[in-house]
């Protein structure tokens, strides 16, 4: 008999399942995120999305809209899977979400977010996807250890440099 290829589908953040957000974040994270947080992620649509593995949440992301100095970026607040889904393409189908909405509204000039320095997982999963150390954040977190962050980037314009012949 085959083996079912597993499901993975993206969906809407609600204010019937942001708990199995909360619950998520608070099994994935080592930060907590506050009511605010919760509150803003229920209005920022797209940006934000579960990820439902074989319909069971598994995983999530979380972003926003920055502006700073002259430049639109797009904020990961956090992007996380249960450690048993890892490696199953969860993360690839969050991320790919994230970067489909910056190429497609074409005014984002990076996308960016903050990783703990320890955390070689995530450091590894996002330089795949071409994300690269521009920064390090000391003292980043309250009440974790290490407290600095890298702050990680992904450029999304190209140099508009023509030559004329």
């Amino acid at each position: 008999m085959p083996v079912a290829t597993p499901r993975i589908e993206l969906g809407d953040i609600t204010p019937h399942n942001i708990k199995q957000l909360k619950v998520l974040n608070q099994v994935v994270f080592p930060v907590t995120y506050n009511d605010k947080f919760y509150k803003d992620v229920l209005d920022v649509g797209e940006l934000a999305k579960l990820a439902f593995f074989n319909d069971i949440v598994v995983g999530a992301v979380c972003c926003r809209t920055d502006l700073q100095e002259r430049q639109r970026k797009l904020y990961i607040m956090t992007l996380g899977c249960l450690g048993p889904y890892r490696r199953c393409g969860v993360g690839k189908k969050l991320l790919d979400h994230v970067m489909k909405i910056a190429k497609d509204d074409g005014q984002y000039d990076a996308i960016f977010l903050h990783v703990q320095i320890s955390n070689d997982e995530a450091l590894q999963f996002y330089n795949k996807f071409g994300f690269k150390i521009i920064d390090t954040k000391q003292e980043y977190y309250k009440r974790i250890e290490p407290a600095d962050a890298y702050v990680l980037e992904k450029s999304l314009k190209v140099d508009k440099l023509e030559t004329v012949s």
